[in-house]
């Protein structure tokens, strides 16, 4: 009992602290960049649009225009991967899973690629990734239950691995097939994702998702703790394990299609950051959810703002993603059995 307090207390001041840090980055993105606004200026900015005082400068289009989108953007697609890392690593109860093990990141790019190849529009380019994406994860449960040879968690993970491999093989294919000078540097570009594109439109298309997901996941948070137990002992305890692994695998999966439609691919953000909650909060779902979707959200928008101010020109996300992930997962792998055995 007082260990399960410690942990609430301790739960609480990290949710504080992971929504105050996401503030002051919020901030800082907000006036950060070739037109720099200060602190000062941003509350007043906010504070006039609240008041219903709607101007025209510079500031304010800067503002609310082309960095607020951009920051809401960041943060709904830092939450989601996160959120989604962190419901499939409970639910294969494997540290080491990733967003995209069961194959959503490989097929909402090749819906993405096929949609530039073909010289689609912006929305339907993003239509046909999230539909790649959900249609990916599909194909890989269906040729899983049908596979009874192996245990079924197992199963699941082998096939999506072997799914995405066959979809990597269709997106290299279409990349030789492109037209070296306008889509082929479309779609690279694509692949390493951006939030440059980002608008309000993204915003409201990405919102329900991250929401409809995150509440599913948050109202089964303790049918899901039980998923680490053996499938034997959680059906004895009234659990569904089948229904509930299906449903689990549907939210977070929706949350990956949808933001890597938005943004293009961005890894390492629901592989390494869930790790880093469960270190602070432990492996309790209902815990480790609200503070790994705050801490992907942060560090999200982190990683976006520095690859919008460090250089000349707008550094890919996913480069700095992969460069601060590297050296974080090589750490996961050298205490992953002293932390989660």
């Amino acid at each position: 009992m007082i260990e399960h307090g410690r942990f609430v207390r301790r739960t609480s001041l990290v949710l504080v602290g992971g929504i105050v840090v996401l503030l002051a980055l919020a901030v800082i993105a907000l006036g950060s960049g070739r037109y720099p606004i200060t602190p000062n200026e941003i509350a007043s900015i906010i504070w006039r649009r609240l008041a219903g005082d709607v101007r025209a400068t510079t500031a304010d289009a800067v503002v609310w225009q082309i960095r607020m989108p951009r920051v809401a953007v960041a943060a709904l697609v830092g939450a989601a991967l996160a959120a989604a890392g962190a419901a499939y690593q409970h639910l294969f109860r494997n540290p080491l899973v990733a967003p995209d093990t069961l194959g959503v990141s490989s097929g909402a790019a090749l819906g993405a690629v096929l949609g530039i190849f073909f010289g689609a529009g912006f929305i339907v380019i993003e239509l046909a990734a999230f539909a790649g994406g959900l249609a990916a994860v599909a194909v890989v449960m269906l040729i899983a239950s049908r596979l009874k040879a192996h245990e079924p968690l197992v199963t699941l993970i082998l096939t999506g691995v072997v799914v995405a491999s066959l979809l990597a093989a269709a997106i290299s294919l279409v990349k030789y097939l492109a037209d070296p000078y306008n889509q082929l540097p479309a779609i690279t570009f694509w692949l390493m994702g951006s939030f440059a594109a980002a608008s309000t439109h993204e915003v409201w298309s990405l919102l329900p998702a991250v929401i409809i997901s995150l509440a599913i996941l948050v109202a089964l948070a303790w049918r899901i703790n039980l998923l680490a137990l053996p499938d034997d002992e959680a059906r004895a305890l009234g659990v569904h394990t089948r229904l509930l692994r299906g449903v689990v695998i549907a939210a977070a999966t929706l949350a990956t299609a949808a933001g890597v439609a938005v943004a293009g691919i961005i890894g390492w953000i629901g592989l390494v950051v869930p790790h880093m909650a469960r270190l602070l909060v432990g492996p309790e779902f209902s815990r480790l959810l609200p503070v790994a979707a705050i801490f992907g959200a942060a560090f999200l928008l982190a990683i976006d703002t520095l690859a919008r101010t460090i250089a000349p020109i707008e550094v890919p996300p996913g480069i700095l993603t992969a460069i601060v992930g590297t050296p974080v997962f090589i750490v996961l792998l050298a205490h992953a059995r002293r932390v989660f055995s």
